[in-house]
């Protein structure tokens, strides 16, 4: 543990923003699953509402500064592609 109190508080702040990276991170990976399970069982009313979302939520942890923006480009380039191969209209 740190010793210095600007090291304590530092160490404090990082540990809040790693929870909260976390938990964008997780809610993210989420509807990204979601996506994925709805395409391969054949639920493409279902997929078709539920990919604006996962692509509003992937934007968010973007500009949340979470993950990187060209790792969100590819997430929403891939999954895009994916919905095109299953006959969405995206």
């Amino acid at each position: 543990m740190a010793n210095h109190k600007s090291a304590i508080k530092t160490y404090l702040r990082d540990e809040k923003r790693r929870m909260i990276n976390r938990v964008r991170r997780s809610k993210m990976k989420t509807k990204i699953k979601s996506f994925l399970k709805e395409i391969s069982g054949n639920q493409l009313d279902q997929a078709k509402s539920t990919f604006p979302l996962m692509i509003a939520t992937i934007d968010k942890t973007i500009r949340k500064g979470t993950i990187h923006k060209k790792t969100g480009a590819r997430y929403k380039s891939r999954l895009s592609i994916r919905a095109r191969k299953a006959g969405l209209q995206v």
